[in-house]
């Protein structure tokens, strides 16, 4: 019988102990769109023997253009992300366990995220998850892999705990709502999201089979219209870092979490955004315009989008208008607004 894997365990840096490695491998994926749609199907054809699989939306036809693992009839049958990707994994090699979760991933169940899992892969599609990523993984000692891309542009980093800068020595703090793009506002060139999230494999790889030296030391980028390609080097942990060398959790906590509430009667969330601080509503209102309907005076943007209205004041703070679900409401503010 042909051995399915033979092809990568003739890859010397992997061989058939290697191989053996990634199968005896658990990896949590959080979040199942264009990256971790990727992700998780390199992993499943890599021979990884077991994909945990989170993720709080189903499955549309504006999904297809990038999210590899689904099809129409995904789209017809209203299916959860993570349903729909175990199912397609499974087809694509039975040795392999699916346990999908459909759920959002907080403060409030992310250790049985991270837990037993020998590697987390963010798929997200927001700064606040990725550093609550961070948080709990540097809390369990557990390695994960960051992506993320929009426009042509692909990103990733692995961060192990105790060998390497993590995710808040890149970033130590959010960025202002509304001020970076989103595939929503800037869309995405289908290429990109299968560019950051093939190196975040190849990380992942690496890690799971030991070979922690031959990480990237920094940030992978790409930009693939313009075929820039450079490591961002980050040798060094940041000295102050709140998570790895303070070892404050603050988004673990909840501490440094966006404040959201069902605002009673109203039909509406209000969320607040940590700290709160000052938003060019100018430049945020010519960033919507692509996506839908934006009016604004000095005091406010108003964006119309998917039966939704939201509202952003200069501090940040939104009101969004049209559901009482605090979890879509959030999920809507970190597509069209960002952090």
């Amino acid at each position: 019988m042909t051995d399915r894997y033979i092809r990568q365990t003739l890859f010397a840096p992997l061989g058939p102990e290697g191989q053996a490695k990634l199968r005896a491998s658990t990896v949590s994926i959080v979040g199942l769109g264009a990256l971790g749609c990727v992700s998780a199907s390199l992993l499943a054809r890599a021979g990884v023997g077991r994909l945990r699989l989170y993720d709080r939306d189903f499955v549309e036809l504006d999904n297809l253009q990038r999210q590899i693992l689904y099809d129409e009839s995904d789209v017809s049958a209203d299916m959860p992300k993570a349903q729909a990707a175990a199912r397609h994994l499974a087809a694509i090699n039975k040795e392999v366990a699916c346990d999908a979760s459909v759920v959002d991933v907080s403060a409030a169940n992310v250790r049985g995220v991270v837990q037993d899992a020998d590697l987390v892969i963010d798929g997200t599609d927001n700064f606040e998850t990725r550093l609550l990523l961070n948080d709990a993984c540097i809390e369990a000692g557990c390695a994960w892999v960051y992506a993320a891309c929009v426009g042509s542009t692909a990103m990733a980093m692995a961060v192990v705990p105790g060998k390497t800068p993590c995710f808040r020595c890149l970033l130590p703090s959010l960025p202002p709502p509304g001020s970076s793009p989103t595939c929503d506002t800037a869309g995405i060139l289908n290429a990109a999201a299968v560019m950051a999230a093939s190196f975040q494999v190849a990380e992942a790889v690496k890690i799971l089979v030991g070979k922690i030296d031959d990480i990237a030391q920094g940030l992978f980028c790409a930009d693939l219209w313009h075929g820039e390609f450079q490591i961002l080097r980050l040798e060094q942990t940041l000295a102050d870092c709140p998570a790895c060398v303070q070892r404050r959790f603050e988004y673990l906590d909840g501490s440094a979490d966006a404040r959201a509430n069902s605002l009673c009667g109203r039909n509406a969330v209000q969320i607040v955004p940590a700290g709160g601080c000052a938003v060019d509503l100018g430049c945020l209102a010519r960033r919507l315009e692509s996506a839908g309907l934006v009016r604004r005076n000095e005091f406010l943007v108003k964006f119309a989008v998917e039966g939704i209205e939201i509202t952003v004041f200069g501090d940040g703070r939104a009101i969004v208008k049209g559901t009482d679900d605090v979890s879509r409401a959030r999920a809507l503010y970190a597509r069209y607004i960002g952090t």
